[in-house]
């Protein structure tokens, strides 16, 4: 097994006021050879925004998009006539394909929305743009990883989907928990990302917002120091 330690202190960052952002990997004005992209995992945002602000209308293509909110609420409108809130234990996917425009806005005038948004390579281009949602119910399944995306072809329908061989686990576990993880696929690889808490991986010691990547296993265990909040996206490291 490889492992790589993100820290948290290490990401990009970008404050425009009504957003506070970190980036895992190069995006805007934040550029990095280093940290381009973690296989097919191209975007990892880390975004605080302000009340009565967000993101307007802009396009995508060709990307998998996959929101998730921490805090909050985040307003979604799209060129295809979908429009709703969605909040923590909710999870918004977009295939952007030929094209699609959107906005997301803080569905609050009054607080503030933390929020994750990242962007998966597809395993095919130009597909016919689509949107969905879906809640996912965490607190009930605590100690758990809860698979919130999946690849078409290997979906069970608890999960969304996407067009790529790649798995989004979230879970919220106890403090001295160990969980062992499984590939899903060989030769896929997992960028750990830890939205809360203190987890052990490898003799290696994650905090808050820290990351890591893992390649070159068939499973790990993860050593839960104290109550934690995990996302988890197992990811092709190449293009098929």
């Amino acid at each position: 097994m490889t492992t790589q330690l993100y820290k948290s202190t290490e990401r990009g960052k970008a404050n425009f006021g009504w957003l506070d952002a970190n980036f895992s990997f190069s995006f805007g004005n934040y550029f990095d050879k280093e940290k381009v992209q973690f296989g097919m995992l191209r975007v990892l945002n880390d975004d605080t925004i302000a009340a009565g602000t967000g993101f307007g209308t802009h396009p995508h293509e060709n990307m998998e998009i996959i929101t998730i909110p921490l805090e909050g609420g985040l307003k979604h409108r799209d060129s295809m006539g979908n429009e709703g809130v969605i909040g923590f234990g909710e999870v918004q996917v977009m295939s952007a394909g030929t094209g699609i425009l959107h906005s997301e806005m803080n569905a609050s005038q009054t607080e503030s929305a933390k929020t994750l948004q990242l962007w998966v390579f597809p395993e095919q281009q130009d597909v016919e743009p689509r949107y969905d949602q879906k809640s996912f119910d965490l607190t009930s399944k605590i100690n758990t990883f809860v698979t919130v995306v999946s690849p078409r072809d290997k979906n069970d329908g608890n999960a969304l989907w996407v067009h790529q061989q790649t798995f989004f686990n979230l879970g919220i576990f106890e403090s001295g928990t160990t969980i062992n993880y499984m590939v899903n696929i060989a030769k896929n690889g997992v960028y750990l990302f830890l939205i809360e808490g203190q987890i052990g991986v490898n003799n290696q010691i994650l905090n808050e917002r820290d990351a890591m990547g893992i390649t070159d296993f068939e499973n790990f265990e993860i050593t839960i120091k104290q109550q934690a909040k995990i996302l988890l996206v197992e990811v092709p490291m190449t293009h098929e």
